[in-house]
Protein backbone atom coordinates (compact mmCIF):
# COMPACT_ATOMS: atom_id res chain seq x y z
CA UNK A 1 0.00 0.00 0.00
CA UNK A 2 1.45 3.99 -1.04
CA UNK A 3 2.18 5.75 1.48
CA UNK A 4 -0.90 8.48 -0.47
CA UNK A 5 -3.38 5.34 0.19
CA UNK A 6 -2.60 5.26 3.47
CA UNK A 7 -2.88 8.58 4.00
CA UNK A 8 -6.28 8.80 2.60
CA UNK A 9 -7.40 5.68 4.20
CA UNK A 10 -6.49 7.49 7.60
CA UNK A 11 -8.14 10.64 6.93
CA UNK A 12 -11.09 8.54 6.09
CA UNK A 13 -10.85 6.71 9.41
CA UNK A 14 -10.68 10.10 10.99
CA UNK A 15 -13.61 11.63 8.90
CA UNK A 16 -16.17 9.22 10.05
CA UNK A 17 -15.06 9.56 13.78
CA UNK A 18 -15.62 13.13 13.28
CA UNK A 19 -18.85 12.23 11.59
CA UNK A 20 -19.66 10.42 14.87
CA UNK A 21 -19.21 12.94 17.04
CA UNK A 22 -20.60 16.09 15.04
CA UNK A 23 -23.87 13.74 15.39
CA UNK A 24 -23.62 13.43 18.95
CA UNK A 25 -23.72 17.20 19.05
CA UNK A 26 -26.53 17.46 16.83
CA UNK A 27 -28.15 15.11 19.09
CA UNK A 28 -26.95 17.25 22.24
CA UNK A 29 -28.23 20.20 20.52
CA UNK A 30 -31.82 19.16 19.78
CA UNK A 31 -32.21 17.34 22.97
CA UNK A 32 -30.80 20.87 25.02
CA UNK A 33 -33.50 22.57 23.06
CA UNK A 34 -36.24 20.94 23.83
CA UNK A 35 -35.33 21.05 27.41
CA UNK A 36 -34.26 24.41 27.37
CA UNK A 37 -38.09 24.89 25.98
CA UNK A 38 -39.55 22.77 28.98
CA UNK A 39 -37.40 25.85 31.38
CA UNK A 40 -39.07 28.67 29.17
CA UNK A 41 -42.24 27.18 29.73
CA UNK A 42 -42.57 26.57 33.50
CA UNK A 43 -39.92 28.58 35.74
CA UNK A 44 -41.64 29.74 38.07
CA UNK A 45 -40.53 32.42 41.12
CA UNK A 46 -38.90 36.11 41.36
CA UNK A 47 -36.64 35.38 38.42
CA UNK A 48 -39.06 34.15 35.71
CA UNK A 49 -38.50 37.12 33.34
CA UNK A 50 -35.07 37.38 33.65
CA UNK A 51 -35.08 33.12 33.11
CA UNK A 52 -37.73 33.39 30.56
CA UNK A 53 -36.11 35.12 28.79
CA UNK A 54 -32.46 33.20 28.84
CA UNK A 55 -33.68 30.31 28.17
CA UNK A 56 -35.06 31.40 24.80
CA UNK A 57 -31.93 32.89 23.88
CA UNK A 58 -30.01 29.98 25.10
CA UNK A 59 -32.74 27.95 22.49
CA UNK A 60 -32.10 29.47 19.82
CA UNK A 61 -28.51 29.42 20.33
CA UNK A 62 -29.04 25.28 20.34
CA UNK A 63 -31.14 25.56 17.26
CA UNK A 64 -28.42 27.94 15.28
CA UNK A 65 -26.06 25.29 16.46
CA UNK A 66 -28.12 22.27 15.75
CA UNK A 67 -28.27 23.44 11.97
CA UNK A 68 -25.00 24.78 11.87
CA UNK A 69 -22.93 21.59 12.65
CA UNK A 70 -25.73 19.69 10.71
CA UNK A 71 -24.90 21.65 7.24
CA UNK A 72 -21.05 21.41 8.02
CA UNK A 73 -22.00 17.59 8.74
CA UNK A 74 -23.70 17.72 5.24
CA UNK A 75 -20.55 19.44 3.58
CA UNK A 76 -17.85 16.56 4.70
CA UNK A 77 -20.46 13.86 3.49
CA UNK A 78 -22.46 12.57 6.49
CA UNK A 79 -25.92 12.16 7.51
CA UNK A 80 -27.27 13.91 10.21
CA UNK A 81 -29.67 12.41 13.08
CA UNK A 82 -32.80 13.71 12.22
CA UNK A 83 -35.62 11.41 14.19
CA UNK A 84 -36.35 12.20 17.86
CA UNK A 85 -35.49 8.69 18.56
CA UNK A 86 -31.92 8.59 17.00
CA UNK A 87 -31.64 12.05 18.60
CA UNK A 88 -32.59 10.69 22.30
CA UNK A 89 -30.05 7.47 21.64
CA UNK A 90 -27.22 9.71 21.01
CA UNK A 91 -27.59 13.10 23.41
CA UNK A 92 -25.02 13.42 25.36
CA UNK A 93 -27.50 15.47 27.45
CA UNK A 94 -30.96 14.04 29.33
CA UNK A 95 -34.06 15.22 28.88
CA UNK A 96 -35.72 17.60 31.32
CA UNK A 97 -37.25 15.56 34.09
CA UNK A 98 -40.09 16.79 36.72
CA UNK A 99 -40.56 19.69 38.51
CA UNK A 100 -37.62 22.16 38.87
CA UNK A 101 -36.71 25.27 40.99
CA UNK A 102 -35.41 27.90 38.65
CA UNK A 103 -31.87 27.61 40.65
CA UNK A 104 -32.29 23.98 40.09
CA UNK A 105 -33.02 24.73 36.39
CA UNK A 106 -30.03 27.22 35.70
CA UNK A 107 -27.49 24.28 37.18
CA UNK A 108 -29.13 21.58 34.62
CA UNK A 109 -28.09 24.33 31.73
CA UNK A 110 -24.49 25.11 33.27
CA UNK A 111 -24.01 21.19 33.23
CA UNK A 112 -25.58 20.44 30.37
CA UNK A 113 -23.32 23.14 28.60
CA UNK A 114 -20.56 21.79 30.46
CA UNK A 115 -21.27 18.43 28.80
CA UNK A 116 -21.80 20.15 25.56
CA UNK A 117 -17.92 21.54 25.56
CA UNK A 118 -16.58 18.17 26.00
CA UNK A 119 -18.29 16.47 23.59
CA UNK A 120 -17.47 19.81 21.10
CA UNK A 121 -13.70 19.34 22.24
CA UNK A 122 -14.02 15.96 21.10
CA UNK A 123 -15.10 17.16 17.41
CA UNK A 124 -12.13 19.76 17.74
CA UNK A 125 -9.69 16.78 18.18
CA UNK A 126 -11.54 15.07 15.74
CA UNK A 127 -11.21 17.63 13.36
CA UNK A 128 -7.92 18.16 13.53
CA UNK A 129 -7.18 14.22 13.12
CA UNK A 130 -9.42 14.36 10.00
CA UNK A 131 -7.29 17.68 8.72
CA UNK A 132 -11.04 19.67 8.58
CA UNK A 133 -9.37 22.73 9.46
CA UNK A 134 -12.85 24.30 8.79
CA UNK A 135 -14.74 22.19 11.00
CA UNK A 136 -12.25 22.89 14.06
CA UNK A 137 -12.41 26.35 13.64
CA UNK A 138 -16.43 26.39 13.29
CA UNK A 139 -15.98 24.38 17.26
CA UNK A 140 -13.47 26.33 18.19
CA UNK A 141 -16.09 29.40 18.04
CA UNK A 142 -18.75 27.45 19.43
CA UNK A 143 -16.88 26.89 22.58
CA UNK A 144 -15.56 30.23 23.18
CA UNK A 145 -19.45 31.29 23.05
CA UNK A 146 -20.48 28.42 25.70
CA UNK A 147 -17.80 29.53 28.13
CA UNK A 148 -19.92 32.61 28.32
CA UNK A 149 -22.37 31.02 28.85
CA UNK A 150 -21.21 28.80 31.52
CA UNK A 151 -19.52 32.14 32.98
CA UNK A 152 -22.63 34.43 32.96
CA UNK A 153 -25.52 31.24 34.43
CA UNK A 154 -22.68 30.94 36.94
CA UNK A 155 -22.74 34.24 37.84
CA UNK A 156 -26.28 34.34 38.08
CA UNK A 157 -26.06 31.32 40.59
CA UNK A 158 -23.62 33.23 42.87
CA UNK A 159 -20.47 31.01 41.80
Amino acid sequence: MSTIQTTTNTIANHTAVLQEVLNRQIAGWSVLYTKLHHFHWYVQGPHFFTLHAKFEELYNLATANMDEVAERLLAIGGRPVATMSEQLRLSPVDEAQGKLSAERMVESVVADLRTMVEVIEQGIHAAGEAEDNATEDMLIGFTAALDKEIWMLNAFLGK
